[in-house]
């Protein structure tokens, strides 16, 4: 959902079967960069299992390259602790 009179620095992304283990991670994450002037989420009911995830960039930045960058940098951190825990527990595990 883009703002109306924007181009394109603005949108709510809605995020379905989400909630705050996606929501805030991702916030936290697009937050990072600079060129980001907002980042926020809401839980729209707590019935409903959907999150809106709403960016505003400085500028002419589209407000989808850093919700793409901070997918992608939120996979990567999970991917890390992913290793971390297999290189780390599971040789444990096997020896137990």
């Amino acid at each position: 959902v883009q703002a109306d009179g924007t181009d394109g620095n603005c949108v709510t992304f809605v995020l379905h079967d989400e909630d705050h283990t996606l929501g805030n991670s991702l916030r936290y994450m697009v937050m990072k960069n600079p060129d980001v002037e907002f980042c926020g989420y809401c839980i729209t009911h707590p019935s409903e299992s959907k999150i809106n995830f709403r960016i505003q960039t400085r500028g002419a930045l589209p407000a989808v390259e850093p919700f793409r960058k901070g997918l992608n940098d939120l996979m990567g951190v999970c991917q890390h602790v992913l290793n971390t825990f297999e290189v780390r527990l599971l040789p444990e595990e096997l020896k137990g």
